[in-house]
């Protein structure tokens, strides 16, 4: 399977969320990830810091690794992966639009659920109250959720 991985940049109460303007995800909120590459990459840690140079400008020297959770699609299987995310508190430089997104600062309390994935809204607060988690969704037409488990690890 497919691994990838998200970043949230982390401050107070506020997290940065970016969002998507092309490619998979577009018109989403969302953290700034990617694919892990073989070629490019050590590990998947490195994944989430390339990544998140390349999307919205920072480097990220520190992450805490909140969440793994596992992707399927009935209807386009190919696009199955699991998705390591990380929290950053601490990172070089602001964040800045680029081609692939534009990064935006949120209140933790106040997030955008109806312009984010479905599955946001059962894991990502808990994440945000300092629980870690494992989650598998299944989506199927129209990104609805079919089958859904959230455990906090």
């Amino acid at each position: 399977m497919n691994k990838f991985t998200l970043c949230y940049l982390i401050k107070k109460d506020k997290i940065c969320l970016a969002m998507k303007k092309r490619g998979f995800g577009a018109n989403r909120w969302n953290g700034a990830g990617g694919r892990f590459e073989k070629n490019l990459d050590k590990n998947i840690r490195q994944t989430a810091i390339r990544e998140t140079f390349e999307e919205i400008g920072v480097k990220v020297e520190k992450l805490k690794k909140v969440a793994e959770l596992t992707f399927f699609w009935i209807e386009s299987p190919s696009w199955n992966r699991i998705v390591y995310v990380y929290f950053s508190c601490n990172w070089q430089g602001e964040p800045k639009e680029t081609e692939e997104m534009k990064p935006r600062w949120f209140s933790t309390k106040h997030l955008p659920f109806k312009s984010m994935w479905p599955d946001d809204v059962y894991w990502l607060p808990k994440v945000l109250n300092h629980k870690s988690v494992e989650g598998e969704f299944t989506f199927g037409k129209n990104d609805a959720i079919v089958n859904k488990r959230v455990e906090i690890i």
